[in-house]
């Protein structure tokens, strides 16, 4: 059952939640509700790890200079030549 609702809030800020709600395609209403779920229904929930994923723990080491962003870089540059 929906009910409504009254707020205060900074007018600068309701303009561009307004924008970002358009934007997005969805109401101002619809944004503030599922805002306020996402936060009442913060739930940590524990990620199971499967025997298998954890023997592969540790298989790979990376060096702590390995530099993944110019490695990346030089691939695509291999790729796209």
């Amino acid at each position: 059952m929906d009910k409504k609702l009254t707020l205060s809030l900074d007018e600068g800020i309701i303009e561009k939640a307004k924008i970002y709600a358009k934007d997005h395609q969805i109401s101002l209403s619809k944004l503030i509700e599922s805002y306020l779920n996402s936060i009442i229904e913060n739930k940590t929930e524990e990620i199971e790890i499967t025997p298998l994923v954890e023997s592969l723990s540790g298989v790979v080491t990376i060096p702590k200079e390995f530099d993944y962003k110019k490695d990346y870089e030089e691939y695509l540059l291999e790729k796209y030549k």
